[in-house]
C-alpha cells in the first residue's frame, strides 16, 4: 500500500499545521519533518483532521428495497458525509433477524470496501415484537453482530424486552430501542401541541418516547444491561436519561442532526419531507437536545439516513413514509449546531460523531487518538468552507433531504479508512 501524507493538518482543529503520515494503514508519523518519498499527497490547507465517523443508525435498504438505497449507494454517501463504519439497520425485507441475512450485509459491505458495513440485528422475529430473535447466532456468526434493534418498532413488551436485556449480558452486546409506546401513538402524525391541533395532525406525545426510556432504563439497571436510546427527540427524555445515568445505568443514546436543527414549524407547508419518526418537535426540545449532547447526557450523533422512494414521499402527508437522508449532510448540521453556536469544539466534533458511538458498538479499531501507532481511520474538514444541499447531488438513490437548497458549513475534503482514500472532495475513489 502506497504511504499516505496528509501536509498541513490540523488535528483536532489544534495548534499548528503539521504533516500527518500513514504507513501501512497506521498512523507513522505526525510533525514537521516527516518522511515524504513515494507518498500519496493529500493538500490539507491548515483543515481539521478527525477520527473517521461511526454511525450507529443508518437505513441501507438492501435487502428488499434497492429502489431506494444498496449497501454500495449508502457506503457512497457515508464516505463522501466523512464516516469509516456505519450500522445498517435490521429492518429490511428479508428482516436482518437471523445469520444468513446479516452475514450478506456483512459481506456486501467487505465487497464494497468503501466503509465497514456492520449489520444491526433485529431483537425480535420480523420485527414482531412476539418471540426473541437468534441473538446469539448473530452475535457468533461471520458478521459478529454487536447491536440489536426493531427500529422502526418498539420492543413494547416489557417482559420481552427484559429477557432481551438480560440475555444480551452473556453476549456482551447492546440492545438499542426505538422508544415508542404504540397505544399512544395510534394515527400520530406531528409533534402534540398548538402547531399539529391548528394543523390538523394527530398529536404524537412527547410521554409516548419518555415514558418507554423511563421503564427501559429500569429493566436495564435490573439486568445490568447495556441499553442504547435510538433517536432522543424529547426535552423529558434527556431529564429521564440523566437521571438513569446519575443512578449508574448503562444506557447511552444518541440524538439526530435533523432534531438538533429542524422544529415542527416545518411541518406549515404540509411537505412530507418533513415527516419523520419521532416527529419534528418544539424550540424547547432542540435546545435541551443540543446542551444535552454538549454535557454529555446524549451521548453521540446518529443520522437515522432512512432513503425513501419518490412515491413514497411524494404524496399526502398521512400515507407519507417518515424518514429523511442525514449521511453527507451529519457533519454539517453539527457545526451549524454545536460548533458555530460555542457548545462543541472539534475535540467535542470528534466525541459525538466518532469516538463515542465506537465506544458505544465496541469497535477497537476506530474513533481512536490521532497518534502513531493507531488505525488510520480519519476524515479531513475544511471548516471555513460552505456548501449548497442538492438533494438529486446526493450519492444515495433517494433524494427525500429536508436540508434541499441551505448553505451548509464544514465541507469534508478527504474520507481514509485503514490508511486508504476513499473519498476526497466530494468524489469516490474507487
Amino acid at each position: 500500500m502506497t504511504p499516505l501524507l496528509f501536509e498541513g493538518v490540523r488535528p483536532y482543529g489544534e495548534g499548528s499545521p503539521v504533516d500527518v503520515l500513514v504507513r501501512d494503514g497506521v498512523i507513522a508519523q505526525i510533525g514537521a519533518d516527516v518522511e515524504r518519498e513515494g507518498a500519496e499527497v493529500v493538500r490539507g490547507g491548515g483543515g481539521v483532521l478527525l477520527p473517521g465517523f461511526v454511525d450507529l443508525h443508518t437505513h441501507l435498504r438492501e435487502p428488499g428495497r434497492e429502489d431506494t438505497e444498496t449497501i454500495a449507494t449508502g457506503s457512497a454517501a457515508a464516505a463522501l458525509g466523512g464516516y469509516t463504519a456505519v450500522f445498517a439497520m435490521a429492518n429490511t425485507d428479508p428482516v436482518a433477524d437471523n445469520a444468513v441475512v446479516v452475514e450478506h450485509v456483512w459481506r456486501r459491505g467487505r465487497e464494497v470496501g468503501l466503509v465497514d458495513v456492520h449489520p444491526v440485528g433485529a431483537v425480535t422475529v420480523g420485527l414482531r415484537g412476539e418471540r426473541l430473535a437468534e441473538l446469539g447466532t448473530m452475535a457468533n456468526s461471520q458478521a459478529g453482530v454487536r447491536v440489536f434493534s426493531d427500529d422502526g418498532h418498539c420492543v413494547h413488551d416489557p417482559l420481552l424486552m427484559r429477557r432481551a436485556l438480560e440475555y444480551s449480558t452473556s453476549l456482551d452486546v447492546v440492545i438499542a430501542q426505538h422508544a415508542e409506546e404504540p397505544r399512544l401513538t395510534v394515527g400520530a402524525q406531528a409533534h402534540e401541541g398548538a402547531r399539529a391541533a391548528r394543523l390538523g395532525l394527530q398529536g404524537w406525545p412527547a410521554a409516548a418516547e419518555e415514558s418507554i426510556v423511563a421503564r427501559d432504563c429500569l429493566l436495564a439497571e435490573h439486568a445490568g444491561a447495556r441499553l442504547h436510546v435510538c433517536h432522543v427527540s424529547t426535552a423529558g427524555t434527556v431529564d429521564v436519561l440523566r437521571w438513569a445515568k446519575e443512578r449508574g445505568t448503562r444506557v447511552s443514546a444518541e440524538v439526530t442532526p435533523h432534531h438538533l436543527l429542524l422544529t415542527d414549524e416545518r411541518l406549515e407547508t404540509y411537505d412530507p419531507v418533513n415527516k419523520v419518526n419521532p416527529p419534528l418537535r418544539a424550540e424547547t426540545d432542540v435546545a435541551a437536545l443540543r446542551e444535552a449532547l454538549a454535557s454529555g447526557v446524549v451521548d453521540c450523533v446518529a443520522t437515522d439516513h432512512a432513503p425513501h422512494a419518490v412515491q413514497d414521499k411524494d404524496c399526502e402527508w398521512s400515507a407519507a413514509r417518515p424518514g429523511m437522508l442525514g449521511l453527507q449532510t451529519a457533519l454539517s448540521v453539527v457545526v451549524e449546531t454545536m460548533v458555530r453556536t460555542g457548545l462543541l469544539d472539534w475535540r467535542g466534533v470528534a466525541r459525538v460523531l466518532s469516538e463515542r458511538p465506537a465506544e458505544i458498538a465496541g469497535l477497537p479499531d476506530q474513533g481512536r487518538p490521532i497518534a502513531v501507532g493507531e488505525p488510520a481511520n480519519l476524515v479531513l474538514v475544511d471548516p471555513d468552507a460552505t456548501w449548497t444541499v442538492r438533494g438529486r447531488e446526493l450519492a444515495s438513490v433517494a433524494g427525500n433531504t429536508p436540508f434541499e437548497g441551505l448553505e451548509l458549513p464544514g465541507v469534508v475534503t478527504a474520507t481514509v479508512l485503514r490508511g486508504r482514500v476513499t473519498a476526497e472532495r466530494g468524489r469516490i475513489r474507487a
